[in-house]
């Protein structure tokens, strides 16, 4: 399906696409590291889902952080069954690209990752990340407990203040418990990996995190 244009606002769950009833085919392991890309996971494993803008360097971000078990990349927050990308690329399903991080927390806290998540991107830029333009590229941050949602607001409290402190504006990231997360395509996986000269749009804004953001000690 061509479109146009894209949207500047998230579709509401009636206008967006209808999808589809099956699921995208996806390989069983990741490209790096093998591990399972669907679980099982370890019984201790937590599993948060990121929004960095383009998902290829964005995953390698995460899958490079020691005590990171395993990552994939997909669509979450929208309310289209198992898109394609390029109809979570037209705008019209209300999903954003994501980063599925799943760690162990015995050996990487919350607060590294988050404190990586805050850094290594702009969290102000609304639908957008950068040059590349549209709601698939919002910041994003969806979370799989109570604990971790509260972790979450001290930790963008805190990095606001450090924004601010420096002149920079209103961090946009989208907050809220996850979705079902649809995984991206194979090609999508662990792409930078297979194709290292590829695109990776990351930018941070410069600004550190403050030293433990205010996340409870784990």
């Amino acid at each position: 399906m061509f479109f146009k244009s894209k949207p500047a606002t998230l579709p509401s769950a009636g206008e967006a696409l209808p999808g589809r009833d099956v699921q995208i085919s996806v390989a069983p392991q990741h490209f790096v590291n093998g591990a399972a890309l669907k679980g099982p996971y370890p019984a201790q494993a937590e599993t948060i889902y990121l929004g960095l803008g383009c998902f290829w360097g964005a995953e390698r971000l995460f899958w490079q952080l020691p005590g990171v078990i395993v990552t994939a990349v997909g669509y979450q927050g929208g309310s289209t069954p198992n898109p394609s990308y390029e109809e979570v690329c037209s705008g019209h399903t209300g999903h954003t690209e994501a980063v599925k991080v799943v760690f162990d927390p015995a050996r990487i806290s919350l607060e590294t990752v988050l404190r990586t998540f805050w850094e290594e991107h702009n969290p102000t830029q609304g639908m957008r990340q950068g040059n590349d333009v549209g709601t698939q590229y919002r910041s994003a941050i969806y979370t799989t407990s109570p604990e971790q949602a509260a972790a979450v607001e001290l930790s963008r409290a805190a990095y606001q203040e450090a924004l601010s402190a420096k002149g920079l504006g209103t961090i946009t990231t989208e907050i809220k418990p996850a979705a079902e997360f649809y995984y991206a395509e194979t090609y999508h996986q662990q792409y930078l990996a297979k194709n290292p000269a590829g695109y990776c749009g990351l930018q941070g804004t410069g600004v550190s995190c403050p030293i433990g953001l205010g996340v409870a000690a784990e």
